[in-house]
């Protein structure tokens, strides 16, 4: 007799899992195709407006180490107007293929864009200790500049120039909370701390606002990725012919998410955010955001699916060996079923998979790779 699955986060409610999945199936394989495309969008549940930025305009220009940037904002029809750092190699003219470099969640809500990316401030203080442990103390946004792109770092909805007020969120969540400045451009790392551990409960809280007004947080996200998009593509400097994202764990989801949602999206590289569903069970379900939960997805597909499903679009997704977000079984997983959807599609080499040693991160030789492959991919 097979022995009974036991969840140490269900205990007595173990059997659960069994009768859920007696009630309707759990991650069918999901076809790449428009199917699925149409599917997920109607899933996520979020699309007020077009996704063409209203009343976009460039706010400041600066030149710094080899990068000229530009701060640009938009507003996606709600909130506050969204903040992007634009940057190009200095003194280039030409038009060059277009990246959006997506932020992490990490659990740092400040900021969003600044984790990634040094603008006209250079590198903030209060991101250092980020930088070291996930990107070798790197702005990788400004090194794929550098390499010959136009490189669109936005701040998506939480974050950043799109984060909510420290008070808004005390009040929602019934949290006693210091006097946070939240809208100071270089605070100390006090600061940032406090106004990022007020956060977690929050993003609770609009989980169940988005519940009871039919989306998600994840669409809300990618919709305003799609939005990102649209300016990057409008660009007269920025290279016809399809965009590229890239992006580390929380941005690895907004990647995948964005990836599967947009057409113009020419390859993509997911870093440190690639497992099968199922492989989270009893391991690392509580270490994950709500972006990557949409309601109903499960019945209908797995992650991998999801990522495959604009195949043949070509794909990289990096795996940390050691990723404390993900088991390696779970990992290897979701490998081979992103393998088998690019085989049946006639298209094997464009999708490519690499396990590295460590922990969960994007570090240099990873970034290397990744950029390596970019260049491949976005040849004229």
């Amino acid at each position: 007799m097979m022995k009974k699955a036991h969840y140490a986060d269900l205990g007595l409610f173990s059997n659960w899992v069994d009768a859920v999945q007696r009630s309707h199936p759990l991650y069918p394989t999901a076809k790449p195709g428009r199917a699925i495309q149409k599917r997920l969008l109607k899933t996520l549940s979020f699309l007020p407006e077009s996704v063409r930025p209203q009343q976009a305009r460039v706010d400041l220009r600066w030149t710094a180490d080899g990068v000229d940037g530009e701060l640009v904002t938009w507003s996606v029809g709600y909130g506050p107007r969204t903040e992007a750092f634009l940057l190009r190699p200095a003194g280039i003219k030409d038009a060059l293929p277009g990246v959006l470099a997506l932020h992490d969640h990490g659990g740092f809500k400040y900021f969003g864009k600044e984790k990634i990316a040094d603008g006209p401030r250079g590198a903030l203080r209060s991101v250092a200790s980020h930088r070291t442990q996930y990107y070798s103390r790197r702005a990788f946004a400004n090194d794929l500049a550098r390499r010959g792109f136009a490189v669109l770092v936005p701040d998506v909805f939480m974050w950043g120039s799109r984060k909510f007020p420290a008070q808004t969120i005390a009040q929602a969540t019934w949290q006693n909370t210091p006097d946070i400045n939240d809208q100071d451009p270089d605070p100390d790392i006090e600061a940032v701390d406090a106004y990022n551990a007020i956060t977690g409960h929050h993003e609770d809280c609009l989980e169940r606002y988005a519940a009871i007004l039919g989306t998600t947080i994840a669409g809300v996200m990618t919709f305003e990725d799609r939005v990102a998009a649209a300016y990057l593509n409008s660009r007269q400097d920025v290279r016809p012919g399809g965009l590229a994202c890239i992006g580390l764990s929380g941005g690895g989801m907004r990647t995948t998410w964005l990836n599967a949602t947009c057409n113009d999206v020419r390859a993509a590289v997911v870093v440190g955010l690639m497992s099968t569903w199922g492989g989270l069970l009893d391991h690392n379900v509580n270490l994950h955001a709500w972006g990557f939960f949409p309601h109903d997805v499960a019945r209908y597909a797995d992650w991998p699916d999801i990522a495959a499903c604009r195949a043949p679009s070509p794909l990289l997704v990096q795996y940390d060996n050691e990723d404390n977000l993900f088991t390696l079984a779970g990992m290897r997983a979701a490998h081979k079923r992103l393998q088998a959807h690019y085989r049946q599609a006639g298209a094997s080499p464009s999708y490519k998979g690499k396990f590295y040693p460590g922990p969960h991160k994007f570090d240099s030789a990873m970034q290397k790779d990744a950029f390596a492959w970019l260049e491949l991919q976005m040849r004229p």
